[in-house]
């Protein structure tokens, strides 16, 4: 009994950001993450996958007898066999950001590194319930597009763009937006990935492309804790990791003013997505990443 308490402890451990990054590939870290979400499920998340015709042909040697429309044969006097193929439950993108903003860390895991965990995680989850998956990385431009497959290797793929991603430039969010509404034309899930370093209204009506065609979404607000509480000590300088300007000042003196204007530029985005009926859901580099998962398994549930 110890030793099973041990080994759930064990597993747990790798819901810490902290723990993933001391982990040498994406592809274990995502396992051990998911691992580490499920022992805590009362249920397995996974759904089924089911299968569904598409197309008739004509009777070879080697096809199975079980497979033969008896009604087509009742009706042409020719044998034809029904050939289906599996249909993934849903399909998915995940848009993660890799502007230059996102490389910021007060801590021992930037925010890149953060999204590239949680990414992986989901990637996990969903090519293990036969879910279609792809990936887009992006700065102001799209710079990587790995459309969606449900196939089990689809995972290496995905692995190792997480694995091998290099920060861009500045954050423009709205022309990838755009872009990949127009793009994805049967309906799934969309996951985006940002601190949201951008206009507000602009990515705003972005994100109101896709709920315009019926994709269902989730956006994860990712900060680095000290991105709000502002909580530096002495005399600062600032760099702005886009731009490469900076400013020192004092802390205190900024922090009033600069925790209003944070808190009214996430309220902007809360608001902005519950309008649309879009997921919002706030995240901190520091967050145990079973936060996440639950929040993507819950749209999960509701999509289908």
């Amino acid at each position: 009994m110890k030793r099973q308490t041990s080994n759930v402890i064990d597993k747990r451990k790798y819901l810490d950001p902290t723990m993933v990054a001391k982990l040498d590939n994406m592809a274990l870290r995502a396992r051990l993450v998911v691992e580490g979400y499920l022992i805590g499920q009362h249920k397995s998340p996974y759904h089924g996958f089911s299968v569904e015709f598409a197309e008739h042909r004509a009777y070879g040697y080697g096809d199975e007898i079980r497979h033969i429309d008896w009604k087509l044969y009742g009706k042409t006097d020719r044998y034809y066999v029904k050939r289906y193929e599996e249909e993934t439950n849903l399909r998915s993108y995940i848009l993660l950001d890799t502007s230059q903003s996102m490389t910021f860390s007060s801590g021992s895991v930037s925010k890149l590194e953060y999204a590239s965990y949680l990414s992986a995680a989901l990637t996990h989850l969903m090519l293990n319930q036969r879910d279609g998956m792809g990936l887009v990385l992006f700065d102001e431009k799209i710079q990587k597009l790995i459309p969606p497959r449900s196939a089990p290797s689809h995972a290496n793929i995905i692995m190792s763009a997480l694995d091998n991603i290099q920060s861009g430039n500045d954050t423009q969010i709205r022309p990838t937006l755009d872009y990949m509404a127009e793009r994805i034309k049967k309906r799934g899930l969309v996951i985006l990935i940002s601190d949201l370093l951008d206009d507000p209204e602009e990515v705003l009506m972005g994100l109101n492309h896709f709920r315009h065609n019926k994709q269902e979404m989730i956006v994860f607000h990712l900060l680095d804790r000290q991105e709000q509480d502002f909580q530096f000590g002495n005399r600062t300088k600032f760099r702005d990791l886009e731009t490469g300007e900076t400013i020192t000042t004092e802390p205190w003196h900024i922090r009033s003013a600069y925790q209003k204007l944070i808190e009214s530029f996430q309220k902007k985005y809360r608001l902005g997505c519950r309008n649309q009926r879009i997921d919002y859901v706030p995240l901190f580099t520091d967050h145990p990443l079973d936060k996440a998962l639950n929040e993507y398994l819950k749209k999960r549930q509701k999509s289908g």
